[in-house]
């Protein structure tokens, strides 16, 4: 893309830039959420969308129908049914250092009309590198289970959502009678390594099957990483595959619901946990902005000893009802950033 600062951008260019990210940040959502094979890092992709969002707040005319901005995931991949989500699955902005974490506290306070030196209380949980999924339980019971996708629809993958052994099939009462959990199915890195290396000896010996002229179906898939392991995993067309994965599932989030469980965003982790959810043991309520710096500098020092990997933490307001008032603007939470 080009390299121009943003400031120095006429209309023109503006507009032709836009076009070329929008092309370009299309390419890579399919790539990443229909192939499970991402071509760039996620902080190569971060730097196309954050210069895509400056370009258009700088020439908001410019917005295109087709802007990333606008969109979540990608559509879902043929061979699975759709399922439309209760809640919208959005995406979060992104922050990258403590001034633009304090930013967003700002817009916050300025938001809800709370003075300058008002506390905010955060949950701050790991961002796990996984597949995002939305369960959906009635009367308590687990009816059906679908990815993100673009966000109003993903690909219904109940049937392979129930071969994990940490999914509730029911939950502890009492429950909403209707509720959207969201959760993140992933592989832990040991994991990864133990199935990665059967792979690769599964391939090996179907190399040597189709040297000898036996005719074989579709090649054996080699994952880059414990994310493409586990998103492939969840979107197998034959579930008796998907059960000889060894996937794990952590709960973090709500989406639509007949009744609020809680009062607060960690009042409800504690409720997940009481519905049988394993849920992050790390997320932590964090009393003020100070302290989730701290905490993002904590969980920073500790990431590579994680079994799992992450990219980076989730800071979500604890009140529910400051969430509801702040809403949602483009395809993003006001009340929610990762970092």
């Amino acid at each position: 893309m080009k390299t121009i600062p943003v400031e120095a951008l006429n209309e023109l260019d503006a507009a032709i830039e836009l076009a070329a990210l929008a092309r370009e940040i299309a390419r890579h959502d399919k790539l990443y959420h229909g192939k499970d094979q991402p071509e760039i890092s996620d902080a190569a992709y971060d730097a196309l969308v954050a210069r895509n969002r400056a370009i258009e707040a700088r020439f908001p005319n410019l917005i295109r129908t087709d802007s990333p901005s606008r969109r979540v995931g990608a559509a879902v991949a043929e061979g699975f049914a759709k399922s439309r989500h209760g809640e919208p699955m959005l995406s979060l902005d992104n922050v990258f250092s403590p001034d633009e974490f304090s930013d967003f506290c700002k817009r916050i306070r300025r938001f809800l009309g709370i003075a300058e030196d008002g506390a905010l209380a955060f949950v701050g949980e790991p961002k796990i590198d996984g597949l995002s999924i939305n369960l959906l339980y009635e009367n308590g019971v687990f009816i059906k289970g679908a990815t993100r996708g673009d966000g109003a629809e993903g690909e219904d993958v109940t049937a392979n959502l129930l071969t994990i052994p940490s999914l509730p099939r029911k939950l502890t009462p009492p429950f909403p009678a209707q509720i959207e959990i969201r959760g993140e199915v992933f592989m832990e890195k040991a994991d990864f390594l133990g199935f990665r290396a059967a792979q690769e000896k599964a391939a090996e010996a179907r190399e040597a099957r189709r040297a000898a002229g036996e005719k074989l179906g579709d090649a054996i898939v080699i994952p880059a990483n414990p994310r493409n392991a586990a998103a492939g995993s969840v979107r197998q067309l034959d579930a008796r595959i998907t059960a000889t994965r060894p996937l794990k599932l952590l709960a973090y989030a709500m989406g639509s619901a007949s009744e609020a469980p809680a009062e607060t965003h960690h009042a409800f982790l504690d409720e997940l946990r009481r519905w049988g959810f394993a849920v992050n043991p790390l997320s932590r309520r964090l009393d003020s902005e100070d302290v989730a710096e701290a905490f993002q500098a904590e969980i920073g020092a500790g990431r590579a000893a994680l079994a799992y990997d992450i990219d980076g933490v989730v800071y979500k307001l604890d009140r529910i009802d400051w969430q509801r008032r702040l809403g949602f603007v483009g395809r993003a939470p006001r009340w929610a950033v990762a970092w």
